[in-house]
């Protein structure tokens, strides 16, 4: 019954992500549906979680501190320190002080019986990814903390990472979508969740966009002023050179296309030719225009 309970749970979870991306709190609360019972995914006052119906451990959870009135993408590196800097494993740590705590030993259980595990791990305030499957590796009453590897991201296998090969490879998966969701949660917050280009408002159509690839060792950080928020259309647009973003924000529309007559859609994307960029209200999250002159020069070279 345990196995069964997990196998659904995972599956929840598996399709909130395929149909959704992030999680919400709101996600989280709603739980699963198993044999006509409501059980909880979590529990949002507590980080580590069993519910009553499983002998073991379900699901750990780290939430993304927001500090006073600081704008959060600005400790945005901080956050995930930790995890961009391991190599096989990261650090959870211990629910208060007592190593016996139950739910402190739930993570050693969890670990001496290698049981998969969710990790919901916050990517930005009341946005969570979704790791499964994950396990407790090791646990440290003397520290207070246990460590945590991760299973290949999108592998249906719930396969114990026993090589420390296995476990690079996952956690360089993990670091990947942590950037992605991060920088994107970060570009779309700091222009109120609306298109550069359209002021469109849907955020699951928004895409952050690269000014400068990641690629790209000296210019191609993870930060604000390195991405454009677009609509999923205008970031291929962008992406192909087909738009271009100029150092003053204008917006440039490939020659190519300007001579095209082909339909309603073409001709949307030709109106934004001279067009400028929707700005976010802190300067320091504009677009770096010297980036947008790196961008720019390729834009025109594909003229």
């Amino acid at each position: 019954m345990d196995d069964e309970i997990r196998a659904a749970a995972f599956a929840t979870v598996r399709h909130m992500v395929e149909v959704g991306g992030e999680l919400t709190p709101d996600d989280l609360a709603a739980g699963f549906q198993f044999r006509g019972e409501r059980i909880p995914l979590v529990n949002m006052r507590q980080g580590i979680f069993k519910p009553q119906r499983l002998q073991h451990l379900l699901s750990i959870r780290t939430v993304y501190p927001v500090a006073g009135r600081r704008v959060w993408y600005d400790d945005q590196r901080e956050v995930h320190q930790q995890i961009y800097q391991g190599s096989e494993a990261v650090d959870y740590a211990f629910m208060g002080e007592n190593p016996d705590a139950a739910q402190n030993r739930w993570l050693r259980e969890a670990m001496e019986v290698r049981v998969p595990v969710i990790y919901f791990l916050g990517v930005s305030p009341r946005r969570y990814q979704a790791f499964v499957p994950t396990y407790v590796t090791a646990w440290d009453a003397t520290t207070r903390k246990a460590q945590v590897a991760f299973g290949v991201p999108g592998e249906a296998s719930l396969e114990y990472p026993a090589t420390a090969g296995e476990r690079r490879y996952a956690l360089r998966e993990v670091k990947q979508r942590l950037h992605q969701s991060s920088f994107r949660d970060a570009v779309i917050s700091a222009y109120r969740g609306r298109c550069a280009i359209t002021n469109l408002p849907e955020q699951r159509l928004l895409d952050a966009a690269h000014i400068v690839s990641d690629k790209d060792e000296k210019l191609g950080q993870p930060i604000v002023p390195n991405g454009i928020p677009l609509s999923k259309i205008h970031h291929a647009a962008f992406d192909a050179h087909l738009i271009g973003i100029d150092p003053d924000f204008k917006i440039h529309v490939a020659r190519r296309l300007l001579l095209q007559n082909d339909g309603p859609m073409l001709e949307l994307l030709k109106k934004l030719h001279g067009m400028m960029l929707h700005l976010p209200e802190r300067t320091v999250d504009r677009p770096d225009q010297m980036r947008l002159a790196q961008r720019f020069d390729v834009f025109r070279g594909y003229e």
